[in-house]
């Protein structure tokens, strides 16, 4: 029986499953509390993580027995990949669990913020009639700029198309004669697409080549009147020239999922910047996809742990 630490939220479920196989320890807690933490994984033989607990050298010194990491999700950058394969660990993303859930909430996004007339419960309720002001743009007929044309970015390239929008894409790695660019404009640079898109949603992995992707620079590239979604890390935007852009009125609107800091802290630039919706990195944490990628995770750690299958 193999020892399994959960330091942050997973379906209820998975748990429960995981618990009749192997000894587990699911406490959410362990993600604020660094000490309690590497106490725990000294005798771990898998750890179970989403975002924001640091899988790194030290953690790994202080777990000799590790054996696999199960991310709650797709993002890598909270874990040192070298540092895992050096010391034989494996790490598994549950790969496609959030699609739909990362997807829909871009759709959302777009529909809120090029309508632009919900926020305004506070007139309302004061009672003003801002009827004028708050007349917004529709979706259809809009042009949405995929910035990453990975899984998540072609289900959300569906959807959009669905309600009658123009798709574009950039995605360098992605080869031009692929199947997957299907009914979607492929862009040959990303400057390319910022000229031309309504709608930029942020499909890409922070590192060092897509840390302040979107800075001052680029956002000067963009329509007049555009929007920003970002739901997929924090860092991929220069949030300081997104709000500039935002706060001089060249940009219509963004929506935020992800932070350079999270939780944000006082007195974050992003205070009182106008046309601007924040959420707590939630895009791809649905009821259904939490199901989905906790019982993904819960089976892919123990495929590592007990590769001759559960009894």
């Amino acid at each position: 029986m193999a020892r399994i630490v959960i330091s942050e939220f997973m379906d209820e479920q998975a748990v429960a499953w995981l618990s009749e196989h192997h000894e587990v320890l699911c406490d959410t807690r362990l993600v604020e509390d660094r000490g309690r933490l590497l106490d725990a994984v000294a005798d771990a033989d898998a750890l179970i993580v989403r975002n924001r607990t640091q899988v790194d050298s030290e953690l790994l010194t202080r777990a000799p027995r590790l054996k696999v990491v199960g991310r709650l999700g797709v993002g890598l950058d909270n874990i040192d990949l070298g540092a895992c394969a050096e010391r034989d660990v494996e790490v598994k993303p549950a790969q496609g669990g959030n699609a739909g859930s990362v997807a829909e909430y871009v759709i959302a996004g777009a529909l809120m913020l090029r309508r632009g007339a919900y926020a305004s419960t506070p007139a309302m309720l004061a009672g003003e009639w801002p009827r004028q002001a708050l007349m917004g743009r529709e979706v259809s007929g809009a042009r949405l700029g995929l910035v990453g044309f990975g899984a998540i970015a072609q289900v959300t390239a569906g959807l959009a198309r669905a309600l009658g929008m123009e798709v574009l894409a950039f995605d360098p790695h992605l080869p031009a004669k692929s199947a997957a660019w299907g009914q979607t404009q492929r862009c040959e640079t990303l400057e390319a697409l910022l000229a031309e898109a309504d709608v930029v949603s942020l499909h890409v992995p922070l590192n060092d080549q897509t840390r302040h992707l979107l800075d001052a620079d680029r956002l000067a590239v963009m329509k007049p009147g555009a929007v920003v979604i970002n739901a997929a890390r924090g860092g991929v935007v220069d949030e300081p020239a997104l709000a500039e852009a935002l706060t001089s009125g060249r940009l219509a609107g963004a929506m935020l999922d992800v932070f350079e800091q999270e939780p944000l802290g006082a007195g974050s630039v992003l205070e009182g910047v106008p046309h601007l919706v924040l959420t707590p990195h939630i895009a791809g944490v649905t009821e259904e996809s939490n199901a989905r990628i906790s019982q993904m995770t819960a089976e892919n750690v123990v495929a590592v742990l007990t590769p001759e299958g559960v009894a």
